[in-house]
């Protein structure tokens, strides 16, 4: 039986996490859970998986919980807060956390759960978006062992070796006779949208991804393919990839999640059913395959496979992104700081969909590309994008 702390619960991911769980109840023991604000759904989780402690970042939210656990006799531990969620996080009593919790809020839970030495699922990319080399130092300090829930890693992951893959962050692409790493990606619900109508875009339309079930925030990365380069950044870290090893391809039917092309002319590919179940198994139940609930691909159904490489003036945000890998650290922080500052004014329709990217760039050219050696610093250069990207939308 193996103990799990699950951050961001009420989540899309979380709550696919807790389905594989909830299937494998003499396996997992869901030991604590984390969430922002969603009252009503952790008590829900709380009734069906009983787990002995739990967070909600936001306090007053925290409060109402536990009056309401009194009252129907729940007798489950209840913290608040950012604290609240890093206690749960780095309490070392789960042998895995998955780390679910969206954008940069992430990042100091799942340090927090490094420094116990479990296994980290992670879900969350901003946290190597925002400190990949120290992220990774401090897992090799603390003897901790990574294992990606982003659909695209966790197929890369599942086609290299098995030395690689007990090696994240620090894996040998080269040894393992790599040739490329090749990223695929829906292209979003804009992918053929004449290019003089994305000025049009709508948030309700953002967020209606064509294939995929995700949050608000991540639906509008989808469409804005930024998610694809926030995952190029991801991808380089945990396979120890440089900038020229990874490919984004273009893939709208979401069949394959990814592929690993070898020295000897051999692709290797992971295909499946769009639904985040799979991944999550991938990463409970390593080295094990476990069942997930996904009905296995039907391949006289599927039809006709297209890849194409990804328009530049269509996706404006990659190309950032894919700049700002190559400046480094400090602005693959700027970058994700200033995409979530921008992305929630889109959502609140406060910019124009267009303006996503131009809040962007705008941040990264006012952004010192210094080298970050510690997480405060990382937070400290989070929190001046930030200040800088809302100035930025003032004057959109």
């Amino acid at each position: 039986m193996r103990s799990v702390s699950l951050l961001g619960a009420t989540g899309s991911i979380g709550s696919s996490t807790l389905d594989v769980i909830r299937r494998h109840k003499d396996e997992f023991k869901l030991h604590a859970i984390a969430a922002c604000k969603s009252v009503d759904k952790t008590v829900g989780i709380i009734k069906e998986f009983k787990p002995q402690r739990v967070a909600l970042f936001d306090e007053e939210s925290a409060v109402k919980l536990k009056e309401i656990l009194k009252e129907q006799n729940l007798y489950t531990e209840v913290l608040a807060g950012a604290e609240g969620v890093e206690e749960i996080a780095g309490d070392g009593a789960s042998d895995i956390v998955v780390d679910a919790i969206v954008g940069a809020a992430g990042l100091k839970p799942v340090l927090a759960a490094v420094k116990t030495g479990c296994v980290i699922a992670l879900a969350n990319k901003e946290a190597l978006v925002m400190s990949g080399k120290i992220f990774f130092e401090q897992v090799k300090k603390y003897d901790a062992k990574v294992l990606p829930v982003d659909s695209e890693h966790s197929a890369i992951f599942q086609c290299l070796p098995y030395e690689a893959q007990e090696n994240l962050g620090y894996c040998n692409l080269k040894a393992a006779n790599v040739n490329k790493i090749l990223l695929t990606g829906s292209g979003g619900p804009f992918r053929e949208l004449p290019l003089d109508k994305l000025k049009d875009v709508t948030a309700a339309q953002a967020i209606a991804h064509p294939v995929w079930s995700m949050g608000p925030k991540i639906s509008v990365d989808s469409a804005t393919m930024m998610n694809k380069g926030l995952e190029f950044i991801e991808a380089r870290y945990l396979f120890n990839a440089t900038d020229e090893d990874v490919q984004v391809v273009i893939h709208p039917q979401s069949v394959i999640h990814s592929m690993v092309s070898y020295k000897d002319g051999a692709v290797l590919a992971q295909l499946g059913n769009p639904d985040m179940r799979t991944p999550i198994a991938v990463a409970l139940g390593f080295p094990e395959r476990i069942a997930s609930g996904v009905e296995p691909i039907d391949f006289t159904k599927v039809g006709t496979l297209t890849f194409t490489s990804p328009d530049f003036n269509r996706y404006p945000c990659l190309k950032l992104a894919m700049q700002a890998s190559k400046s480094g650290q400090a602005a693959t922080t700027a970058l994700n700081a200033a995409n979530e500052v921008a992305v929630a004014a889109f959502l609140k329709e406060q910019i124009a969909y267009l303006d996503i990217a131009k809040v962007v760039d705008g941040v990264l050219q006012k952004i010192e590309t210094a080298e970050l050696t510690e997480i405060e610093q990382v937070l400290e250069l989070d929190s001046k994008a930030r200040t800088i990207a809302q100035k930025i939308i003032g004057e959109l």
